[in-house]
């Protein structure tokens, strides 16, 4: 559907550990040329080499050495021109003399056959195995322009943004990491989208782990993308080893690490999303307000490669996780959640009985079971549950059944008020033809419902469970006033295709043998509103996902719409990436451009919601996590 994904915020970076000698500019910069060639051939916009790549980092001193200031800067021109040949902007890591003594470490960043500028290393470390200030000034506060008859003018500062495509990057090298006062954090409050570390860290028992966390956290800290090259092992020396840990992360994730310990040299290729990052800062106010005026140059630093491909895995179910253990702790998690808030809602009103109006169906069968928690919680009884089912004109048989069995199973009374006639003659009193199965005649047994549950729990001074999900709620497939409504709704920030997977969690690994089996017959049951009769009382004459869309689009839809604030253009690439070998290209099209349409007509039910559990990033409640004008009209793609 593009030919150039950068137009979605795509950027291509690669990190490189190659096998690099300490001392010897000359063996290393072939080496630095060859990872270029294959940063080039995989269309990076971007190649991130180690600290002191040129030289090595274990030079100690011969860092003093005339001999390698000059093999170093032949190195250094050789790379130089080298970026002339294509669009990818170059890192790398060189000792940098200036003219009043000074030595810096230094990272160089290389486009288009110049040095657009170089940063200093702000923090050098002293301890330990380190004692970088032997041979390095601190660059913290360094602001120089340097003036190079052979490699040119260009400005030494760490304040610096350099313009790669349309993305802006700074940079910070290893200890700047690890320091208090990161230089990092500088660079993303002035609007740096991606930070890079070319580093030199060795290899100790479980210093991998810790790096790890620390990159990754630092990118959810910064709201950033964060690329991390440290030298690898052709720069062991005496008691040192390197391992050239290479990793990316972004916003808190850990996008890509590269294999560590490797003697031929490695590479991790990844691609960024910068626009996605650039909405969670729009939307985060607190990194709004830690912005400050700051005087940061930019820099244009290369133009970037076309990129027609992408890297990225896109999940066909993004509120689900992929890992089985990962979903577990998450599935106990949501419970608790969900069960939690339930619990304080009574204990605001006193000791209220819980009314829920159990369907047979997969909503009313997680929120029955998330009160049974809640009563749990507060040391009461199941019997305090009065689940209520409410056959009517089309309710079939099979849900029905399960609704008995799941009471029956959990030792719940059950109390069954069949709703026809109450239906006929609310039909009748509005003069309408019952055999005209049309809007009214289906909303007006939602309505009818509710306003038992609402009665009921009058009666035995108790609190509506509400049932309704996320999913419904985005594409407004609920009864204003009818099951749009509820004292407490604690279903009312969990997508559909999460509900299945709780339900199904909590039969293997909650429920009975008997209860389990329940609880996959309800998991097995098509999902329906059961509001037209079919022609029998076995068949289900409204299928949802016939009429609505398959729910695993709609929530596919939603997230990147609502979390991340993705153009309908690129939530169809992205739709295709993932469900391209399931759906064809006018199914999605068809579905999208219904998801858009009733997200934008239906926000006037969202307006009036009741208050129910925020259990994940994206919630729809009116109070906090999503406000749009009721009229707004859906945008094209």
């Amino acid at each position: 559907m593009t030919d150039d994904l950068r137009r979605f915020g795509y950027l291509r970076a690669m990190a490189a550990a190659p096998w690099l000698r300490p001392g010897d500019p000359a063996g290393n910069v072939h080496e630095l040329l060859k990872a270029l060639e294959r940063a080039r051939g995989a269309k990076a916009s971007l190649l991130l080499l180690p600290e002191l790549a040129l030289t090595g980092f274990t030079c100690e001193d011969l860092f003093f050495s005339a001999a390698l200031k000059q093999a170093t800067r032949a190195a250094l021109a050789r790379l130089v021109a080298a970026t002339a040949e294509g669009g990818t902007t170059v890192v790398v890591g060189a000792p940098l003399a200036v003219a009043d003594g000074r030595m810096f470490n230094a990272a160089l960043v290389l486009a288009e056959g110049r040095i657009c500028g170089a940063v200093p290393k702000s923090h050098l470390p002293n301890y330990g195995e380190f004692y970088d200030r032997r041979w390095f000034t601190d660059g913290d506060g360094v602001e120089l322009d340097v003036a190079d008859a052979e490699l040119g003018d260009f400005r030494l500062a760490a304040r610096q943004l350099f313009r790669v495509g349309g993305a802006q990057v700074a940079l910070e090298i290893c200890e700047d990491l690890w320091a208090p006062d990161p230089p990092g954090a500088r660079h993303a409050l002035a609007g740096a989208d991606l930070i890079l570390n070319p580093s030199a860290s060795n290899e100790l028992v479980a210093k991998a782990e810790y790096r790890r966390d620390l990159v990754r956290m630092t990118s959810a800290q910064r709201i950033c993308a964060y690329l991390y090259a440290s030298a690898g092992p052709g720069e062991s020396t005496k008691d040192l080893v390197f391992g050239g840990h290479l990793l990316a992360a972004e916003n808190g994730v850990v996008l890509g690490e590269g294999d560590r310990f490797g003697l031929q040299g490695s590479d991790l290729l990844v691609d960024f999303d910068l626009e996605q990052l650039r909405h969670e800062r729009q939307r985060n106010s607190t990194f709004r307000a830690a912005r400050r005026s700051q005087p940061y140059a930019s820099v244009p630093a290369g133009q970037g490669l076309p990129l027609s491909d992408s890297l990225r895995a896109v999940a066909p179910h993004p509120f689900v996780p992929d890992d089985e253990a990962e979903f577990a702790a998450r599935a106990q998690e949501i419970l608790a959640i969900q069960a939690t808030g339930l619990a304080r809602r009574m204990l605001s009103v006193g000791e209220p009985k819980l009314v829920i109006g159990l369907s047979g169906g997969l909503d009313s069968t997680l929120a029955f079971l998330v009160a049974l928690d809640a009563l749990a919680k507060l040391d009461r009884p199941a019997q305090d549950l009065l689940a209520v089912t409410m056959p009517g004109p089309a309710t079939g048989d099979r849900t029905l059944t399960s609704a008995r069995a799941l009471a029956a199973c959990a030792g719940v009374q059950l109390l069954e008020i069949p709703i026809d006639a109450a239906v006929a003659q609310h039909l009748a009193d509005l003069d309408h033809d019952p055999e005209v199965h049309d809007i009214t005649f289906e909303n007006a047994q939602a309505r009818e419902r509710t306003q038992l549950l609402f009665n009921l729990a009058n009666k035995h001074g108790g609190l509506v469970v509400g049932t309704g999900d996320l999913s419904e709620l985005a594409l407004g497939w609920c009864t204003f006033n009818g099951d749009h409504m509820a004292s407490y709704n604690v279903n009312a920030s969990v997508p559909k295709t999460l509900i299945a997977y709780l339900v199904r969690w909590y039969a293997r690994h909650r429920a009975d043998p008997r209860f389990a089996a329940v609880l996959d017959d309800v998991l097995a049951t098509p999902i329906s509103p059961e509001l037209v009769p079919g022609r029998s009382d076995d068949e289900v004459a409204q299928h949802t996902e016939t009429l609505v869309g398959p729910y695993e689009l709609h929530d596919f839809f939603l997230y990147h719409y609502v979390r991340h604030g993705s153009a309908p253009a690129k939530i169809r690439w992205l739709a295709g990436r993932a469900f391209g070998d399931r759906y064809d290209s006018a199914t999605l099209d068809r579905w999208l451009t219904d998801f858009l349409r009733r997200f934008h007509s239906q926000q006037f039910k969202r307006s009036t919601l009741p208050p129910g559990p925020k259990v994940g990033s994206v919630s729809l409640s009116p109070r906090g996590d999503w406000r749009m004008p009721d009229e707004s009209p859906p945008p094209k793609f």
